[in-house]
């Protein structure tokens, strides 16, 4: 007997798929990427830390610009990891030297009990998954983790099982528009486009990055049109090339990312995929699918086949495509 589960239908909660990535963020986002660098770092090792190291361990932390500014930053973060529930513990490293504070995380405090979701939370949780699934914080975090090592700290990889802060960022363009939009910086790059297939030269300021049915998208504008445009991140070949300074443009406070996408991207049919799973496993797969721990076939509307079976075969042997024969 199988337990199905169905994910919600379009205007439902859970059924949206737009997640953005624009100029208004970049002071949070560095400061969460911090947060996660550092809350990693502790989570490495079961042994005590000094404050020391993880200045070391933690890249963003370099950018202080005296001793007391990243005393003040520390202070700061270890503060807001307590507050969002993180048991920060600080005990002398050593019996002999009480004065050399040593941070850890308290295991036991931190372990989640077991915790079910109704079908509208976990609708929630698959909107975040959209966003959250791959490698955008994995270069800072790998660093602080090679960075332990050479100051003599065993990780300890099972602590970070959990613990994913992931963007799923395949393109290669990604990452320098990231820091253009961050950075209201001019781009330069060659475009290819769907209709014709021809790849052209583009300069673009850049406005927002935005996954719309699990595909990153640039909104901007076109200066050579002289125009709002819309470019898939999939059709941008080669590099992308810098020219203009940092703060070159001011992005419009009344952006509409959705409508935007909405009417320049074609999009494919809405179909259903049935999947069938070992229990315990494809989280990423129940959660899009708004479906509960215990379901062993779920129901995942999808439009980009690609980009669903990429998702399914992550799962690797505990995930099993029952329909259609394209997901196969």
């Amino acid at each position: 007997m199988h337990s199905r589960h169905r994910r919600p239908a379009r205007g439902e909660p859970g059924a949206g798929s737009v997640a953005g990535v624009g100029p208004g963020v970049s002071s949070a986002t560095r400061r969460t990427e911090r947060l996660l660098n550092l809350l990693i770092a502790l989570l490495s090792t079961r042994a005590r830390l000094t404050k020391e190291q993880l200045r070391t361990a933690v890249p963003q932390y370099d950018e202080c610009a005296s001793d007391e500014a990243f005393d003040r930053m520390f202070e700061r973060d270890k503060e807001e990891l307590r507050e969002l529930g993180v048991p920060l513990v600080a005990a002398p490293v050593s019996a002999w030297f009480d004065d050399d504070l040593g941070y850890s995380v308290d295991r036991d405090s931190y372990a989640l009990p077991e915790v079910s979701f109704t079908a509208g939370e976990l609708a929630v949780l698959g909107l975040a998954s959209r966003v959250w699934q791959q490698a955008s914080l994995a270069g800072p975090a790998a660093r602080a983790l090679v960075k332990l090592k050479a100051l003599g700290v065993e990780p300890d990889d099972a602590s970070l099982v959990g613990v994913e802060p992931r963007v799923r960022t395949a393109e290669p363009a990604f990452d320098p528009l990231y820091a253009a939009t961050r950075d209201r910086a001019e781009v330069r790059f060659r475009y290819r486009t769907a209709r014709t297939g021809l790849a052209a030269a583009r300069r673009v300021q850049p406005w927002q990055l935005r996954s719309w049915h699990g595909q990153w998208y640039l909104i901007g504008h076109d200066t050579g049109r002289e125009d709002t445009r819309v470019f898939r991140l999939s059709r941008i070949e080669g590099a992308v090339t810098r020219t203009g300074e940092a703060g070159g443009f001011t992005p419009p406070d009344d952006l509409d990312a959705p409508s935007l996408l909405a009417r320049w991207v074609p999009q494919a049919p809405e179909r259903t995929a049935t999947v069938g799973l070992r229990p315990g496993a494809g989280v990423g797969l129940r959660v899009r699918a708004g479906a509960p721990s215990d379901a062993d076939v779920v129901e995942v509307t999808f439009t980009d086949v690609e980009e669903l079976a990429e998702q399914v075969a992550s799962a690797g042997a505990d995930a099993v495509v029952h329909a259609p024969d394209d997901l196969r």
